[in-house]
């Protein structure tokens, strides 16, 4: 039985901001009548507050309203506030709104850099001038109500005291984008501003088949851990843990049941890097060979234990640098394939090229033993 997993402490979904010169305070406005939150402009410290300061009359506070605390970065010598100004509802996850961060702003407290040397000034404006981009942050979600960043059958296993924590605490950090920058709430224990965020990518519609009309969701979440832009960032490091590694859900519900499929993606699980170049396709190099199946075993290891039985398809051309980095990897699965853990070589750009996708059918009829042993995780919705 599916049931929806509702956190016990409810988080705000609507605040003001007041901009006072020595702080910030964020006030509560969706009717919960909570705490205010006030953040220090000199060195981002947090405190809770009932009653909001008194304005200088010459000086009216700007006031804006906003969606979502992000949280707190720090860099060398100040620290920076990042919340939600603007937002979009995308849809539902099993029952809760889901919404898109469409604006994120960031507000420095800073002020106790006039007290530091001139280099550690100099390296600080570079740094925060980075922060403009991390504004433009594309595809993060999040949801007042339920954990975007579990797998239905992941909320489906929740004991019962742990769909009472609040849903930072339900996280899975793998997939929480804003792990890091939540820390100083943490430890303030500001569990009703403490909002995760995914970042992925999450769609949300209707499909008909034969007479009935079947709801689908699709979510994408994308890993923190060996995080960078393709080619830049490629392979796996010493633990295995591959780069762009994202946890990809396809939800399907209709007269009550609710069926959901995962599959992940990442890096081939080697060591290897891309020198980056002028060149369309930068040649590949394969680091500290024998290290090779053991890094590829810590990577089916810690996959296995999170996912149970794994099917590993490897899509990688069978020629030039690729077809050695497959032959590689087919190597190093050898020593390491089992009765729960697959592996099969399919060579995609020869098969399906750019237009015949069609031809994935191919794959599946290679496969189809697989996904029939090991299905899909079902539920019925119980409101």
């Amino acid at each position: 039985m599916m049931e929806k997993a509702d956190s016990g402490q409810k988080l705000y979904t609507r605040m003001r901001l007041w901009e006072f010169p020595d702080q910030y305070v964020i006030e509560p406005t969706d009717g919960s009548h909570g705490s205010s939150l006030a953040v220090s402009r000199v060195d981002g410290s947090m405190q809770l507050i009932d009653k909001l300061p008194d304005s200088n009359s010459v000086r009216v506070p700007k006031i804006r309203t906003i969606f979502g605390v992000v949280g707190i970065l720090k860099l060398l010598a100040g620290s920076y506030l990042m919340v939600i100004t603007d937002r979009e509802c995308v849809g539902s996850y099993l029952g809760h709104p889901i919404f898109k961060v469409s604006s994120l702003k960031v507000f420095p407290c800073d002020h106790s850099l006039k007290n530091s040397p001139t280099e550690q000034k100099k390296m600080e404006t570079e740094f925060s001038g980075l922060l403009n981009i991390a504004e433009r942050t594309p595809g993060l979600y999040f949801s007042y109500e339920t954990n975007l960043t579990l797998s239905a059958q992941r909320l489906h296993d929740l004991g019962d005291e742990s769909k009472l924590l609040p849903l930072w605490r339900q996280a899975e950090p793998r997939f929480l984008w804003n792990n890091y920058m939540l820390e100083g709430l943490i430890d303030s224990k500001l569990d009703p501003y403490l909002l995760p965020i995914v970042q992925g990518s999450f769609h949300h519609f209707q499909a008909a088949i034969g007479k009935d009309i079947i709801d689908v969701t699709l979510i994408a979440r994308r890993c923190t851990r060996r995080n960078g832009t393709r080619m830049w960032r490629r392979g796996a490091d010493s633990d295995g843990y591959v780069a762009n590694f994202v946890e990809t859900e396809q939800i399907m519900h209709l007269n009550g049941f609710t069926a959901s499929f995962v599959q992940v993606r990442g890096s081939i699980p080697l060591l290897w890097e891309q020198i980056v170049d002028l060149t369309y396709k930068p040649k590949f190099e394969l680091v500290r060979l024998e290290e090779s199946p053991r890094v590829a075993e810590r990577h089916f290891l810690d996959l296995r234990k999170k996912y149970g039985a794994v099917l590993a398809v490897d899509l990688v051309n069978t020629h030039g640098g690729e077809g050695r980095l497959s032959e590689k990897f087919a190597n190093a699965m050898q020593h390491i394939v089992s009765d729960d853990l697959r592996y099969w070589h399919f060579d995609f750009h020869h098969i399906c090229g750019h237009v015949h996708f069609e031809r994935l059918s191919i794959l599946y009829e290679q496969i189809v033993d697989f996904l029939d042993r090991n299905g899909y995780v079902s539920h019925q919705m119980v409101h």
